[in-house]
């Protein structure tokens, strides 16, 4: 099902930029192209975030039953990916959950709203956390007009990767890749991606990579921060 949804998104953006651009070049009003982008939206979001989406108490049959007990009270499950993340052979989960507000009056949660975890499996067969961040995922109304900016949390063999999309006139996209580290034991930043595009002219995209050592050292995903990685770490 999430790739399903993958592919799903990925071909919903394509359209949705062909959309933008056969509109500009009729001359179509921007007030009339954004409510034709918000409308696509309300399909997109509901394909994209139902496979993995699990309040605290939710009977999903999809999420397995093993990760509920990292979801505590006013916690849901927002998304996860399983895969062997440090090449033990054993199935492990990076997973990102969020914060629910205590009621509807309370201030929105812009700074640790959605932690990610890493949950190694342990010779017992059960999961353990060994890994937090607090700042990789942006908040729940960080994303513009867009509103959620979250858009996809892959994992493969020793490697996952989370990206978001959001922006208003200007839309943005940024991919975040990290990489298990043998030597160091942990997962580093390998691989950051920022794209970004104009309403006015969605065809000319602007995409930026950075890697290491060139643009930064070793960043431990557990120290990761997306507004500070730019010459960080040890080379």
């Amino acid at each position: 099902m999430q790739h399903l949804a993958d592919r799903r998104i990925r071909t919903t953006r394509k359209l949705n930029i062909q959309t933008w651009a056969t509109a500009v070049r009729r001359g179509e009003s921007a007030s009339r192209l954004l409510a034709a982008n918000l409308a696509m939206l309300k399909h997109v979001i509901p394909i994209l975030l139902l496979p993995t989406l699990c309040l605290a108490n939710d009977e999903n049959p999809d999420v397995p039953t093993e990760l509920r007990i990292f979801v505590a009270a006013n916690t849901s499950l927002l998304a996860y990916a399983g895969a062997d993340l440090n090449g033990d052979g054993l199935s492990d989960y990076v997973f990102i959950l969020e914060r629910q507000k205590m009621h509807d009056a309370a201030p929105e949660t812009e700074t640790g709203q959605r932690p990610l975890k890493i949950a190694l499996r342990q010779p017992d067969n059960s999961l353990k956390v060994v890994k937090t961040n607090h700042k990789i995922m942006f908040c729940s109304t960080c994303g513009g007009v867009f509103g959620v900016p979250f858009a996809e949390l892959s994992a493969t063999a020793k490697s996952f990767r989370v990206s978001h999309y959001g922006g208003s006139n200007w839309r943005w996209t940024n991919n975040f890749q990290f990489n298990y580290s043998r030597r160091d034991d942990t997962w580093q930043l390998v691989r950051v991606e920022e794209s970004a595009f104009h309403t006015s002219d969605p065809e000319t995209l602007e995409t930026l990579i950075y890697k290491p050592p060139k643009d930064f050292g070793k960043i431990d995903i557990a120290d990761f921060d997306p507004e500070n990685f730019k010459g960080v770490g040890k080379k």
